[in-house]
Order: C-alpha cells, then sequence, then structure tokens
C-alpha cells in the first residue's frame, strides 16, 4: 500500500512540475527512454566475487528550468532490483539488511542545477540521493559524450558509487565490500503532451 501511495505521489510530482514549466514558459521536462535505458548496481566480495544486479523500474523527468540549465529528478523502485539468475541474492538485496524494501522500496537523486556542456564535456553531477530514508549529497560522473546531443543521438553514461555504511547498511561487512558502484546508460525523449 505504501509502495502504491509513494508512486501515486510521484506520478502528481511529474504533472506538477511540468505544469509550473509550461506556466513560466520553460520547455517541457523530457522523459527517460525506458526501452532504450538500463540502470545497475555492483558490489564486490571480500573475495574478489562480483555481484551485479538491474534496476527495471525507474521514473524521472530532466526538467528544463528558465534560466537555461536542468535538473534531473529520479526516482528507482529498489524493490524491484534484481540480480540476473540469482533469486536467493535478490531476495537477500531486497532484504533488511540491504536496500530494506518493504520500509524503503523507492531511492531518489535530485542534482542540482547543470548546463547542457556538462552531458557533452562529461563531468560531475552533483545533487543528492534518498535511500532507505537517508538523504546525503552524492556526485555522479558523466562521461564525456559520443555525439553532439547526448541522451538523443547517444546514451547518457553515468556512473558513480555509494558507501553502504553510509546509507545504514552495515551488515555483511565482513563479506561485502563498503563500496557500491551505480551504473546506468539513459536516453531521453520528449514528454508526450
Amino acid at each position: 500500500m505504501r509502495a502504491w501511495r509513494g508512486a501515486r505521489l510521484a506520478v502528481a510530482a511529474l504533472v506538477l512540475v511540468a505544469a509550473l514549466a509550461q506556466a513560466q514558459g520553460a520547455p517541457a521536462p523530457s522523459t527517460f527512454n525506458h526501452e532504450q535505458s538500463w540502470l545497475g548496481f555492483e558490489v564486490r566480495t571480500r573475495f574478489g566475487q562480483r555481484i551485479a544486479g538491474e534496476f527495471p523500474r525507474f521514473d524521472g523527468v530532466v526538467e528544463h528550468l528558465p534560466d537555461g540549465r536542468h535538473r534531473v529528478r529520479l526516482q528507482v523502485a529498489t524493490s524491484e532490483a534484481v540480480i540476473p539468475e540469482r533469486p536467493r541474492y535478490t531476495a537477500w538485496m531486497r532484504g533488511a539488511s540491504f536496500f530494506d524494501t518493504v520500509r524503503h522500496p523507492w531511492m531518489e537523486f535530485v542534482s542540482e542545477p547543470y548546463t547542457s556542456d556538462l552531458l557533452r564535456d562529461g563531468g560531475a553531477l552533483r545533487g543528492e540521493l534518498t535511500l532507505r530514508g537517508v538523504t546525503r549529497p552524492q556526485s555522479l560522473e558523466i562521461a564525456p559524450s559520443a555525439c553532439t546531443r547526448p541522451g538523443r543521438e547517444c546514451p547518457i553514461q553515468v556512473s558513480g558509487s555509494i558507501q553502504r555504511s553510509d546509507y545504514g547498511m552495515r551488515e555483511w561487512q565482513v563479506a561485502l565490500a563498503d563500496k557500491v558502484w551505480l551504473l546506468a546508460s539513459l536516453q531521453l525523449q520528449e514528454r508526450a503532451e
């Protein structure tokens, strides 16, 4: 029930952002093309094993601000995160000792305003990440673009890392490294009106 309420609130917020942007004369926000975008994560064991997972469900917008800059708002359903072909690992990762998806089914990243040069030239995209009810400053790295219109002609490549312990994930320290890598390949599309 709480996850459904959270999803409805996220949709209502996206509609409100689009309405405000149009009222202020700013272009409507862009959304993510889910068929051509991918979000994932990776954690390593203390024994060198790499455990890779995916976030198949996410939503968000790229707001076009009146001053010409942009802001990303991305919500990711941790409750649907999966480690392919590893159902036991998937259940553990969704559980209380990792994402704790019963109490925190979503994580959210809200960027600081940035210019379109960042997508072309690459660099740090700063913002705030909320995970397991904890909000902290977070920086993600945008790779330099391979095309003139990043996100439309070619994907935007994003990477970054968090420390599990910063977000209350302190169990399994003997078996798992504290660092979790976040990875994304994102394509954009204009919001259909």
